[in-house]
C-alpha cells in the first residue's frame, strides 16, 4: 500500500512573501487525512507540492504506489474537451502520453496518407501495451455507473455538456477504480449533491488506498477523515483524531500557545529585571562586572531564541450585503419548462424569500439561476446577459426593481483575466461603481484580501475567489441574489459571514445549494426532481437521485 511523505515543506511566493514554512506530516499505509484551513492559507499549493506540479522552496516530499489526482476544478472551464481527454488526464503517466499520441494520429489519419496511418497504428499498439484497453474497461464502469451510458458513447462528449457534479463522480470514480495507491484530492466534495457527498464519503472510508482530501464540508470531514491536518499560521499540525473532536483540539493547542507565551513573558520580564539590577551595581562595585555580562549573555540568548509562536488569528471577514426594496412579486414563473430538463411548472417568489433550489446534478437549477441573471425571458432586464442563453419555454419574469446578482459555481469571469483586484475594483463596471485606492483597499481588507489586492483573480484560490464575487455582488447594488453553490469553497469562517450577511440583505436570495448546514437559513424549498418535476417542499429534501 502506498504512502506520502512531507518534511519540512516551505513554500515563498512570487512577491517575496513566505506562503508556508517546516510543513511535516505522514499520510501513512491506508490514512484518511483531510487537510484544512482558511482560504488563502495554502492547501492547493501544498497539494500541487505534494503530487509535483510545484517545487518546495525547502523540504522533501516523497511518496510510494502511484499517485491519482483530482484538482480543484477538474474538468472546469474545458467546455469542448472530450470526457476521454479527462479520462486519460487521470490515469498513470505513460498512459497520458500515449493518449495524446493517439489522439494526434487519429486528427491526422483522415487526410493523412501512408505515414500517418503507420503512426495511428503505432499509437493503437502503444495504447494496449501501456494498459489503455484495461484502462477502457475501467471507464466502462464508471460511465455506466455515474452517467447510464458505455464508454463509446459518452468518451466523445464535450465537458461542457456534463454537470459539475457529473465531472467530478466520475474522476472519482475512476481514481477510487483505478491502480494509484494514493489519492490527492482536492475538494472533492464540490459540486455534489447530498447523496452523491454521502456515497464519497462511504467510498473514501472503504477505500483501502491512502487518501489526502481537502473539503469544506463539515459532514465530509467528519464522516470520511480519520485525522486533520491544519495549515495555518504559516505552518501545519496534526490531530490525530476526527473532525468531531477537531474544535477541542484547536482550542486546546491556542490555551497551550497562550501560556507558553505567558511565561515567556514571565521570565523575559525576570531577566531583563535581573540584568538591570546586576547594570546598577556594576555601576558601583567593579565586582559586580562578570555578573552583569552573565545577566547581559543570558538575556541575548534567551531573547535570540525567540517567544513561542501566538495562536493564529481568527478572520474577520464583514460581508454588507445591502439590497434594496423591490416589487412584491420578484420573480414569476409562468409554464417555465427549461428544454430537456424540466416539466412546465409555475413559481412566484416574494420580495424577501429566502428560497433554497435543490436537487440532483443536472436536473436543471444552474440553468434556472442564469435564466433570471439574464432576466428570464426579457433579457434586456438582465445585468449578464453575457452568461450563455438558455432555452426554454413558457415565461420568467423579474419583478419591478429586481436587479439580479451572479454568483457562478465554476466562477467564471474571463473579464477579469490578466487583472488585478484592485484594477478590477479601480475600474467597475456598467452596475458597479468605480472604487478609488482607499475604499477599494478598505473594501477588500473586509473580506481578509488585502494582502492579494495585486493578485490576478486567477492566481487566487477557490475560496478567495468566492469571496471577492461576493464582494462584487455587495458593490453591485443586486436586490435578488442568484447564488450557485456559493459555499463550495468557502472556509468556515468565510461560509459563516456569508449567512451573517445574507440575514441582514434587504431583498431575495435564490441559492442552489448542497450545503445541509447553510441551508438551514432558508425558509423555501424548490426541488428540481430526476423526473423532470419542479415542486416546492416544507423542508429540504436530499434524496432525490
Amino acid at each position: 500500500m502506498g504512502f506520502a511523505d512531507l518534511s519540512g515543506v516551505g513554500y515563498v511566493l512570487g512577491d517575496g512573501r513566505t506562503l508556508f514554512t517546516d510543513v511535516s506530516f505522514r499520510v501513512g499505509e491506508g490514512a484518511k487525512v483531510a487537510l484544512v484551513g482558511a482560504n488563502g492559507t495554502g492547501k492547493t499549493t501544498l497539494l500541487r507540492i505534494v503530487t509535483g506540479d510545484l517545487k518546495a522552496d525547502s523540504g522533501t516530499v516523497a511518496h510510494s504506489g502511484g499517485l491519482g489526482v483530482m484538482r480543484q476544478l477538474v474538468g472546469m472551464r474545458e467546455g469542448e474537451r472530450p470526457l476521454g481527454d479527462l479520462a486519460a488526464e487521470l490515469g498513470p503517466p505513460r498512459l497520458r502520453d500515449v493518449w495524446r499520441r493517439r489522439r494526434k494520429a487519429e486528427a491526422r489519419i483522415a487526410d493523412g496518407g501512408e505515414k500517418d496511418q503507420l503512426a495511428y497504428a503505432q499509437a493503437l499498439a502503444d495504447w494496449g501495451e501501456a494498459g489503455g484497453y484495461e484502462f477502457e474497461v475501467v471507464c466502462d464502469t464508471v460511465a455506466v455507473s455515474v452517467l447510464g451510458l458505455p464508454w463509446t458513447e459518452v468518451e466523445g462528449r464535450p465537458l461542457r455538456t456534463l454537470s459539475g457534479g457529473e465531472q467530478k463522480r466520475f474522476a472519482l470514480h475512476l481514481l477510487l477504480q483505478g491502480r494509484d495507491e494514493v489519492l490527492v484530492l482536492d475538494e472533492p466534495d464540490n459540486f455534489l449533491d447530498v447523496p452523491a457527498k454521502r456515497e464519497l464519503e462511504q467510498a473514501i472510508r472503504e477505500s483501502e488506498k491512502s487518501i489526502l482530501f481537502v473539503s469544506h464540508d463539515r459532514e465530509v470531514l467528519a464522516n470520511a477523515a480519520d485525522r486533520i491536518v491544519t495549515l495555518e499560521a504559516g505552518t501545519a499540525w496534526t490531530h490525530g483524531g476526527g473532525f468531531g473532536t477537531w474544535h477541542e483540539a484547536r482550542a486546546a493547542r491556542h490555551e497551550r500557545f497562550e501560556e507558553l507565551r505567558r511565561r515567556w513573558d514571565e521570565e523575559h520580564h525576570k531577566l531583563r529585571e535581573l540584568m538591570l539590577m546586576y547594570k546598577n551595581k556594576a555601576a558601583f562595585n567593579s565586582d559586580m562586572a562578570s555578573r552583569y555580562r552573565a545577566a547581559q549573555t543570558r538575556l541575548r540568548k534567551f531573547e535570540e531564541a525567540g517567544p513561542p509562536p501566538e495562536p493564529p488569528r481568527d478572520q474577520d471577514i464583514r460581508v454588507k450585503l445591502e439590497g434594496g426594496r423591490t416589487g412584491k412579486r420578484a420573480v414569476v414563473c409562468e409554464q417555465l419548462e427549461l428544454e430537456d430538463l424540466t416539466f412546465p411548472f409555475d413559481l412566484e417568489v416574494w420580495y424577501g424569500d429566502r428560497v433554497a433550489v435543490l436537487g440532483a446534478n443536472g436536473t436543471g437549477k444552474s440553468h434556472f439561476l442564469r435564466l433570471l441573471a439574464r432576466g428570464g425571458t426579457d433579457p434586456e432586464a438582465g445585468v449578464v446577459a453575457e452568461l450563455e442563453p438558455v432555452r426554454h419555454n413558457g415565461t420568467a419574469r423579474l419583478g419591478a426593481r429586481v436587479h439580479p446578482g451572479h454568483f457562478s459555481q465554476t466562477h467564471e469571469h474571463p473579464e477579469f483575466t490578466g487583472r488585478t483586484l484592485r484594477e478590477i475594483l479601480w475600474d467597475g463596471d456598467r452596475d458597479r461603481p468605480s472604487l478609488e485606492r482607499s475604499k477599494a483597499m478598505s473594501a477588500l481588507s473586509r473580506y481578509e484580501l488585502t494582502f492579494q489586492s495585486e493578485q490576478d483573480f486567477g492566481t487566487l484560490s477557490g475560496g478567495q475567489q468566492a469571496r471577492f464575487m461576493v464582494l462584487l455582488l455587495e458593490l453591485s447594488g443586486a436586490t435578488c441574489l442568484l447564488l450557485d453553490e456559493p459555499t463550495d469553497n468557502l472556509d468556515l469562517a468565510s461560509a459563516e459571514a456569508l449567512e451573517e450577511g445574507l440575514k441582514s440583505f434587504e431583498g431575495t436570495v435564490i441559492a442552489v445549494t448542497h450545503d445541509r448546514w447553510f441551508t438551514r437559513g432558508f425558509d423555501r424549498f424548490v426541488v428540481f426532481q430526476r423526473d423532470g418535476e419542479v415542486v416546492e417542499s416544507d423542508e429540504p429534501v436530499w434524496d432525490v437521485r
